[in-house]
Parts: structure tokens; C-alpha cells; sequence
């Protein structure tokens, strides 16, 4: 150990007495700092503009441009260049015939020479720990396992550099030459996992074999057995092939004998490697403070109660549009999609079938006019190098899975080994894939009964089949929307009232929505039992409507208010009414407190007030009211783009805050009886859903999930928000960025700049 440690502190010397590892070391500062100091600045700049700086820790070091995340693309370069001369320039000045005569191994010399470069890279680690050190005392709770977890990754990075860059320096007495091999070795290391993703078992260990994004699992905070064993063994293959490669200049050995060990060294890494990489033999640390990479509790529920196989099928059809998101070759980064729950469940299969079928793609008649689907697919086939043989056709797929129900698009068809199924979809929005939220309600489908909503039809109700404005189809049951019901866990129906004796028990949910002609005597007496056997209710009014539905209403104590509710506005009809969120509603629900955090609005055109009548037991909560100036029922105009409201209060009309949405509940049945009533029916309707207006932000698809939540006890939709982490304050003010760039960007690079000259004049001197 003595000799490793002599030839360690000799390298050391002649590495500090060279401008290379100064100069590397001052740009690393100078660059690492000026991100930190960036990153500050945004920081700070948000604070002054009323923000809450959350998440510190990941914005300050973490983030795109964090102090220490930012700083893994330039290590690409720099590694090179510090250890092309840790061999060749033995080579080049014939002190490595001296050392080859000395009673110095092999081992040694390699392990002396790797661990000067250890010595250094925690150098680069230490300049990066002063950017953690500084933000634990400027910032509230600083996520400290985290940010430790991240220089981690960066050393371990470092670490595997230096042994490739070790490796080439001792094939080569050029030192520009072994600092190209370095690059060019790790350029295909960044590569590799790009080839043979056609072929199912080299895709997993070219997959594998690749560096890229190897720690980017640190800079989430995640530790994984596989990436740590993954730098452990590159590190280890490349020691081992310096040593090698040094035996072969004191032991002559024939070609098949060298090729022959470098071959069973590179046999069994892999194979390490690829055991190692299998889910059921992964481990993880999760070391963020709100465990950020683990699924959150209810998804671990859920996990829990799933027992036996679990199978997840993508059926994806070539003539849909998104066929090519996980085409073979994006196999393994669709796998990562699943990572979470497969490693809570490491038996999850995943399989994919390749069909085609008709399906809704107006871009084929574009790309190939005149052709039938089969040629369609035949053309495609071609582009990918596919045989049209491996692709299922109309009638094989329909045997295998009648996916005519999902319009044959992508899909994904969860099976449990006792043949329970459920479906995963994309989505028609940015993100298309499922977040955890729709994974888990997908899964949850099958260990309990989904909630079932029915909605009544037959008096001008609103239809959730229909897709104009106010229709109810886009937060009801439209696939291709992530937080419509069917996506989120529930089954959905609509019941004809006049066709029933009874409301069925199967139904947990009833939505009224818009009664436009009078229920029957027997219709209303259905609605008035369903309430009294305690349970669950939706009721959504609409001006000109209260005579019809004040009846139900009156079951409950309230009443709707005649007229409808106005406020005054220069930009928008009087009959606009943005709601604002009540304390007592954020009391009830995060996303009701978030939404009230950002300052949205719920927007009702058209609306009535909710007031109550009568005591009738219910524990009444007011989500929703007008302002308490400025607004007020108006009996008496209709006409809201061409006429003026004025108030009345000869008439009645009274200035006040009134309420637009209530939430009711008791103790019923020995059961808990939840109620929403709605003033409007238009905020939840296709229209009011997706409409932007200028100046205005809203927020009215939080009145459907967290209306279904409440009455759903907090089961559905699925809720896999987490905590805000404690790291949200800054003890900094704005007019510290400049200093922080001069610390950072100028004292800082400026000491070692001073340092590196002080060397350089005391060895010119002697």
C-alpha cells in the first residue's frame, strides 16, 4: 500500500506542476459557479416577484442549469485531457523501462496512477460541495441526502472516466492520441445503447452497456442497484485492462491468449451486468425528502392488493399516429415508464402486438391516397424493414382483442393472471403517456369496484355523448382526455328515470344536471328515496331552471335564487360570473388550495345563487362565491351584451357575496352522505372546459375532480400529489445576485487562479 500511495503522491505532483489539471480545475469553478450563480439569480428574481421559491434544493443545484447537474457534460472533456498522459508519458520519456526494473507491480503502478485520479475528482466534487455547503445555510431545509446523492453521481462518473482515460493512456505514448481514444470510447459508450434495439436480447445489454443518463438517476435523487453496480464494473474493466495491458509488455503472450482474457473479462462484466439490471434483483434509495422517485401511498395501496402475474399488452396499430412511440427499438425506455411500479412488482410482463386497422388518421389519405389499409400497412412495413407477415391483420386482431370499443388506437390492456382487465390510454395532450394518477386508477379497476355515475336523461339534461358546449362528453367519458372519469377510475351510464321503479343500488354517484321540463310525480319521488337512503348526489342548476328543481332541492334545505347572478365586469357580460374559491373549500382539498394559491377562478356564465331555506340536518360547506361587492341576483335584465345591468333594490336586488357551489354531508345510514350543488351547469361542459379568455385564469376542471373526490371520500380520482417539500424559502434578497456572481464567478476561480500562479513561480524559481 506504501508503494501505491508513493506513486499516487508522485503523479499528484507532476499532475499540480502541469497547467492542464490548474487550468481544468479554474474553468470547472468558473463554469459550475456561474450556473450556481444563474441559478440563484432566477431564484432570487421570482422571490422579488412574490413566488414561492419551492423545491430550492433542485433549482439551486439540481435543476437544467444547477450548480452540480449542469457540470456532467462538460466532464466529457475535461477527463480526457487530465489522464492522457498518466501512461503515454511514461512511454514517452522511457521512465516506464525504470519502472518495469523496480520491485514494483503491476498492480501498483495502475492503482497508484488511478488513485491520483480519485484524489482529483474529489477535488472537483469538494468545489462542488461548497455550492451545497453555502445553499444549506441560505435556504430553508435544505434537502441534504439529495444534493449529497447528486455529487455521488458526479464522482462515480469522474471515477469511470478516469479509469477509461487510464485504459487508452497505457495502449498509446501519445498523449493526444490516448485523449481522442478516451473520447471516442466514451462516445460509443454514449451510442452503444442505441444499437440492436431491434433484437430482444442484445437490445437488453447494449441498453445496458450505455453511459448516457447513468446518473441522471443521482440527480433525481435515486440510488439503484444497477447504476451504481454499472460504474463499479466499468471502473473495474478498465483497471483490470491497464493491468492487463502492462503484463503484456513484461509477458510475451500469443494473440488468441490476450483476446482470449480480454474476452472472458468483458463475458462475464456483461453478464454481471445483465443479471444485475433484472427487476427482481434491483435495489433502490429513495433519497429525496418527499420521495419523489417511489410511488406515492395510494398507488402502494393499491400495489399491495395486486397479487398474482400482471401483464401489460400494447396493441399498437401501424395506421394509428402514434404507432411509432414504441416501436422495438423504444422498448426499453417504454419499460422506464413502468419502472416505479415494477419495482414494487418486479413479475410485470410487458408485451407488444403490432396490428393494423382502421382507425381515425385524416394524414394517411394525405401520405397515401387512394390505397386500402393492407397497402397502407404494406408501405409502412417497407419504411420499417418489417415483414407485413409479423403484423397482424383486421381479423387476426379482433380474435386476439377487440379493440373496436377504443377506436383502434394505441392501447394498453392490463391483464391479472385470473383474467381481470383493464385499459390504459394516450392522451390528446402534450404529455400523451399516463402519469401515475392513470396508471394506478387503471390498476385499481381491478382489485376494487369502480365507482359508477349515473346520469340522469330524459328533461333536456345535459349529454355526455354529445360533443357541443354544453355537453358534459370531455370530463364524462372521452378517451383520449387523461382527466375525464373513465380515466380516472370511474364507470359511467346515464338512467332514464321513467324507465325504472327504482333507482339502482349499483349507482354511487347520481348527477342532475339542467332539468329542463318537470319530473314526474313518480321520477321525483325516486330522486327524493335515493336521497333519503343517504347517498351520494350531483346537482348542477342553471338560471330559468329553479322552478323545476327546487323541488330536489328542497329535500336538502336550499333553494335555488330567482334570477341570475351578475357581476359587473368592462371586458366580459355581466352574466360572467368568476367564482372565487372559499377558505373552507381550501380547508378541504390541496388542489382547491392550490388552485386559490395561483389565484384561478372558476368561471360560470350564467348562473344562480344557492341559499338555504331550512335546517334539515346537513353540515353545509360553501365552496364557491361571487365577490361581495359588484354582484347580486338581477331579476330584471336578459339581454347582458346589449343592455346595462343596474341594481334595484326596490326589487329586492341585494349587493352580496353569494354562494355558488355547496358541498353537504351527514351522518346517515351509518354511512357518510355526500352532496354537491352547482348554480351552473356550463362550468363543467365541454365549452367552459377548454375556453380561455383573456385576462382571466381559471381553473374549472378542479370543481369535477375534486366534486368526485369529496364524494368519493378521497378515492377517486386517484390523488398521487405529494407535499410541498420544506425547502421553499430563501434567506437572500435580490440585490445579492451581483455579489453571488462575484463570489462565484470571480473570488472563487480567482483564488485558484492565484494558487496555480504561486506554484508556477516557486517552480520557476527553483
Amino acid at each position: 500500500m506504501k508503494t501505491i500511495l508513493k506513486i499516487t503522491k508522485n503523479e499528484l505532483s507532476t499532475l499540480f506542476y502541469s497547467p492542464i489539471a490548474w487550468l481544468i480545475l479554474i474553468i470547472f469553478t468558473f463554469q459550475s459557479g456561474m450556473a450556481y450563480a444563474e441559478a440563484w439569480g432566477d431564484a432570487l428574481r421570482s422571490q422579488a416577484l412574490g413566488y414561492t421559491v419551492i423545491g430550492a434544493t433542485r433549482r439551486l443545484l439540481l435543476g437544467w442549469q444547477g450548480a452540480i447537474s449542469s457540470m456532467q457534460e462538460h466532464l466529457f472533456l475535461y477527463i480526457p485531457l487530465l489522464t492522457m498522459g498518466l501512461m503515454s508519458q511514461e512511454y514517452n520519456r522511457g521512465s516506464i523501462k525504470l519502472l518495469y526494473s523496480s520491485p514494483i507491480t503491476n498492480r501498483q503502478i495502475i492503482f497508484g496512477k488511478y488513485l491520483s485520479m480519485i484524489v482529483y475528482a474529489l477535488i472537483l466534487v469538494a468545489i462542488l460541495f461548497v455550492y451545497y455547503a453555502f445553499t444549506a445555510f441560505t435556504i430553508k431545509d435544505i434537502d441534504s441526502s439529495f444534493a449529497l446523492t447528486a455529487l455521488l453521481g458526479i464522482f462515480l462518473m469522474i471515477c469511470a472516466y478516469a479509469a477509461i482515460g487510464l485504459f487508452m493512456s497505457s495502449l498509446t505514448s501519445y498523449q493526444v492520441v490516448a485523449a481522442v481514444g478516451t473520447l471516442a470510447i466514451l462516445a460509443v459508450l454514449n451510442y452503444i445503447g442505441n444499437v440492436g434495439q431491434e433484437i430482444p436480447f442484445v437490445r437488453d445489454i447494449t441498453y445496458w452497456l450505455s453511459i448516457s443518463g447513468r446518473a441522471d438517476t443521482f440527480f433525481k435523487g435515486l440510488i439503484t442497484s444497477e447504476d451504481l453496480l454499472y460504474f463499479l464494473l466499468v471502473i473495474i474493466l478498465f483497471i483490470i485492462f491497464s493491468i492487463l495491458r502492462l503484463q503484456s509488455e513484461r509477458t510475451k503472450r500469443t494473440t488468441s491468449q490476450s483476446a482470449l482474457r480480454y474476452g472472458g473479462i468483458i463475458v462475464v462484466t456483461l453478464l454481471i451486468g445483465y443479471v444485475s439490471s433484472r427487476p427482481a434483483l434491483r435495489c433502490y434509495y429513495d433519497a429525496t425528502e418527499m420521495k419523489d422517485n417511489t410511488l406515492t401511498q395510494n398507488s402502494l395501496d393499491v400495489m399491495e392488493q395486486l397479487d398474482g402475474p400482471l401483464t401489460i399488452t400494447s396493441y399498437v396499430n401501424i395506421l394509428d399516429e402514434d404507432y411509432f412511440r414504441v416501436l422495438p427499438r423504444y422498448h426499453n425506455q417504454d419499460i422506464e415508464r413502468f419502472e416505479k411500479y415494477i419495482r414494487f412488482k418486479p413479475e410485470i410482463k410487458m408485451k407488444y402486438v403490432y396490428y393494423y386497422d382502421k382507425v381515425d388518421n385524416p394524414s394517411l389519405d394525405q401520405r397515401y391516397p387512394g390505397l386500402s389499409d393492407e397497402q397502407r400497412a404494406q408501405k409502412i412495413c417497407e419504411a420499417l424493414d418489417w415483414n407485413i407477415d409479423q403484423v397482424l391483420n383486421p381479423e387476426q386482431i379482433r380474435q386476439t382483442e377487440d379493440l373496436s370499443a377504443e377506436y383502434n388506437k394505441f392501447v394498453r390492456v392490463l391483464e391479472r393472471g385470473n383474467g381481470q382487465k383493464s385499459y390504459l390510454r394516450l392522451y390528446d395532450d402534450n404529455m400523451r403517456f399516463p402519469t401515475e394518477t392513470e396508471i394506478t386508477a387503471a390498476l385499481k379497476r381491478m382489485v376494487v369496484k369502480a365507482p359508477l355515475v349515473a346520469f340522469v336523461t330524459g328533461h333536456g339534461e345535459r349529454n355526455i355523448n354529445g360533443g357541443g358546449d354544453r355537453d358534459y362528453y370531455a370530463f364524462s367519458q372521452y378517451k383520449g382526455f387523461r382527466n375525464s372519469l373513465i380515466n380516472q377510475g370511474f364507470d359511467i351510464t346515464t338512467l332514464a328515470l321513467d324507465t325504472l321503479d327504482r333507482i339502482p343500488d349499483e349507482v354511487d354517484i347520481l348527477v342532475i344536471s339542467d332539468i329542463r321540463t318537470p319530473l314526474s310525480s313518480k321520477e321525483q319521488g325516486m330522486i327524493d328515496g335515493y336521497i333519503a337512503e343517504g347517498r351520494n348526489l350531483i346537482i348542477a342548476g342553471e338560471p330559468r331552471r329553479q322552478e323545476q328543481m327546487n323541488h330536489t332541492l328542497a329535500n336538502l334545505g336550499l333553494s335555488f335564487m330567482p334570477g341570475i347572478l351578475v357581476q359587473e365586469s368592462k371586458d366580459y357580460p355581466a352574466d360572467l360570473i368568476l367564482s372565487s374559491i372559499t377558505k373552507a373549500a381550501e380547508d378541504l382539498s390541496k388542489r382547491f388550495s392550490d388552485a386559490a394559491y395561483f389565484g384561478y377562478k372558476i368561471t360560470m356564465p350564467s348562473t344562480v345563487g344557492i341559499k338555504q331555506i331550512e335546517e334539515k340536518g346537513f353540515t353545509i360547506i360553501p365552496l364557491m362565491t361571487t365577490d361581495s361587492t359588484g354582484s347580486w341576483s338581477e331579476l330584471e335584465t336578459t339581454n347582458f351584451v346589449e343592455d346595462t345591468t343596474r341594481i334595484n333594490l326596490a326589487i329586492g336586488e341585494i349587493e352580496q357575496a353569494n354562494v355558488t357551489m355547496m358541498y353537504l354531508t351527514r351522518q346517515i345510514n351509518g354511512k357518510k352522505q355526500g352532496i354537491i350543488v352547482l348554480g351552473d351547469a356550463d362550468c363543467i361542459g365541454n365549452g367552459e372546459l377548454t375556453r380561455q379568455r383573456n385576462g382571466i385564469e381559471s381553473s374549472n376542471f378542479t370543481v369535477v375532480t375534486e366534486s368526485f373526490r369529496l364524494l368519493t371520500n378521497g378515492e377517486y380520482p386517484i390523488d398521487t400529489n405529494r407535499k410541498r417539500s420544506s425547502d421553499n424559502k430563501v434567506y437572500l434578497n435580490e440585490k445579492s445576485g451581483v455579489w453571488l456572481k462575484i463570489l462565484f464567478m470571480g473570488v472563487f476561480p480567482g483564488i485558484l487562479t492565484f494558487l496555480s500562479l504561486a506554484l508556477w513561480w516557486r517552480r520557476r524559481k527553483k
